[in-house]
């Protein structure tokens, strides 16, 4: 049985180059980076050089980058922290976020009393960004906390123009990153965001580990209790192989981006003629099928089958070792679908199954022909 993995979105293969890195440095470094010997600075030094390394990918200085466990803890950070620390009182979001945003905003209304409201999108996820303007302009201390790309329909965010917004109204921006970095240059000089997510695992580096943007003089204050690690924003001993991974994975995916991105935009591109010319009657989900409008690594399809059908076609699709997702990752086990596709189809187009197929440098046209043989045959 063949076995292809188009579930990029939901986590990526590590790349060689990371794992001999890590292994390295978990044979040789292994002195605890707050020890004052030889064996602890050893250690301590590989962090402050990849922080240094992440910063100057993004334009920043090395203070701005606090490493995380990963994308979730970064979200919750920079949303609790502006709450708690920083007299936020007003946090605009959409409906489509992830749910480390959603369910973190929920808990904060339930503890701080804080308000949440939502820019409304047009049927393609995209933010309406005139109500946008129209909310911010409220008389108490505001923050916008909106992902750069959807992790479940590819939708990407015009990033500057809410920056630019969010400072003209004296605003914080938070964004998710998570399914961005890695994938597109972010230089933080020229786009004035406050606070953004990252993790590894979605540029080909290991799970457990990213980190959080926080702008200097931002003056937040930790989650995690305990010791000083990260300048006291976030206790606990730092996982030096799992950052030192971090660091490969993101030089790589720079050094190697422009590449990168034109062969995978190539793989979309003919996925997208496949179904179309093999599946009559499939629908892209947001702007899914727009290479100028959607990320490169995502495409999200409705397929023209019945309900029953729809049931167990992921199932089939397993079955003949094809990976993909009904909605994200995180959702795949739910049992109330999808919150973004909820948010922005039809009645209609809900009864039908939706797949999130997401791609990598790994991924190879052959693999689109064997989807769609199977596809064919299942249909």
């Amino acid at each position: 049985m063949k076995h292809v993995y188009f579930d990029s979105a939901a986590t990526t293969m590590i790349r060689e180059e990371v794992i001999e890195k890590m292994t390295t440095v978990m044979r040789e470094s292994y002195g605890n980076p707050s020890s004052t010997h030889s064996f602890g600075r050893s250690a301590k030094s590989i962090i402050e050089n990849a922080r240094k390394t992440i910063a100057k990918q993004f334009n920043v200085t090395a203070s701005e980058i606090v490493f995380t466990s990963g994308g979730t803890e970064a979200d919750n950070l920079a949303l609790r922290s502006a709450v708690r620390d920083l007299e936020v009182k007003t946090i605009i979001t959409s409906k489509v976020e992830h749910h480390a945003v959603l369910h973190t905003l929920d808990q904060l209304k339930k503890e701080y009393g804080v308000i949440v409201e939502y820019v409304k999108l047009d049927s393609k996820g995209n933010v309406d960004l005139n109500h946008l303007e129209q909310l911010l302009n409220v008389p108490n201390k505001a923050m916008v906390s909106l992902m750069h790309i959807n992790n479940e329909i590819g939708t990407i965010l015009d990033l500057k123009r809410v920056a630019e917004l969010c400072k003209a109204h004296n605003a914080l921006f938070h964004s998710d990153t998570v399914q961005s970095v890695g994938h597109y240059r972010i230089d933080l000089q020229e786009i004035p965001l406050d606070f953004l997510a990252v993790s590894a695992h979605k540029f080909h580096g290991p799970k457990g580990v990213g980190f959080a943007f926080v702008r200097k003089k931002s003056n937040v204050k930790g989650l995690i209790f305990g010791g000083e690690q990260e300048r006291g924003v976030r206790a606990g001993t730092e996982s030096i192989h799992n950052i030192l991974g971090l660091e490969e994975a993101l030089k790589l995916a720079y050094a190697n981006l422009d590449e990168e991105r034109e062969y995978i935009t190539g793989l979309k591109s003919y996925f997208i003629e496949q179904l179309r010319t093999h599946v009559p009657g499939v629908l892209f989900n947001g702007e899914s099928d727009n290479l100028e409008k959607s990320t490169y690594t995502v495409l999200s399809v409705c397929l023209p089958v019945s309900p029953e059908k729809g049931q167990i076609l992921l199932f089939k699709l397993d079955l003949k070792g094809i990976a993909c997702s009904k909605g994200s990752a995180c959702q795949s086990g739910s049992s109330l679908g999808s919150h973004v596709l909820n948010e922005i189809l039809c009645e209609a187009d809900l009864q039908k199954p939706s797949i999130r197929f997401s791609f990598s440098k790994y991924n190879t046209v052959e693999e689109i022909d064997y989807v769609i043989s199977v596809l064919k045959e299942e249909l």
